[in-house]
């Protein structure tokens, strides 16, 4: 199955995603660490990309592109692979399907985790972080033990004028590539609210059992 997955921030992409991997045997595939493990093997596209974080640039659209290209045609991508974190823009959409297409590679599906903002600045706004351990706390959701709340930290990132300002930014730059993905029939929609079962319920009935190799 090759699929990419969207949605907002806050919306549980990262649990999800750990499903698909996990029943679908595909290798999750995030721009962020993708990058960085081309910068610290050297790969020629590594290098750009490591010149242009240097100079204090942007890696280009292109040099990415590249980066996903070569990825995914490696031998563990044979069943499928899940994209993360790419693409951002309608631009990059745009350019990676054309990428897609001369590699000879097709997507078989897009979900769209959707949840209203109202519930997203909810979601993060909540969050507290243990320093010592790591474990991630949510104060209505998911309680910290009495004897570490004391300890728990409120990251800068989740404080609500930086939860408005991703989701801004999430609406401004990287919900138009949802018509997209909806005009070319691949786009399929989850509804995110409930707990985390529920909504892979919804994600099962939507992307199908995974097929056995044979």
């Amino acid at each position: 199955m090759r699929t990419i997955l969207i949605g907002p921030p806050g919306a549980g992409k990262g649990t999800q995603a750990q499903f698909i991997v996990k029943t679908h045997g595909i290798p999750h595939i995030s721009s962020g660490d993708m990058l960085r493990e081309a910068v610290r093997t050297g790969t020629e596209l590594g290098k750009q990309a490591d010149a242009a974080m240097k100079r204090g640039d942007l890696v280009t659209d292109d040099v990415v592109i590249g980066m996903v290209i070569e990825r995914i045609q490696r031998a563990d991508c044979a069943r499928g692979f899940l994209l993360d974190g790419f693409p951002r823009t309608r631009p990059q959409a745009e350019a990676l399907d054309v990428a897609l297409a001369a590699a000879g590679v097709g997507l078989d599906v897009v979900v769209l985790v959707e949840v209203p903002d109202s519930l997203l600045v909810e979601r993060v706004t909540g969050r507290r972080s243990d320093p010592e351990t790591g474990a991630i706390y949510h104060l209505k959701f998911n309680p910290p033990p009495v004897e570490v709340a004391g300890r728990l930290v409120h990251r800068n990132d989740d404080f609500e004028v930086a939860v408005n300002a991703r989701l801004d930014k999430y609406h401004r730059e990287t919900a138009p590539i949802v018509p997209f993905y909806e005009a070319k029939g691949l786009l399929k929609r989850i509804d995110g609210v409930g707990a985390p079962d529920e909504v892979t319920a919804r994600l099962l009935a939507v992307l199908g059992a995974p097929r056995t190799a044979g």
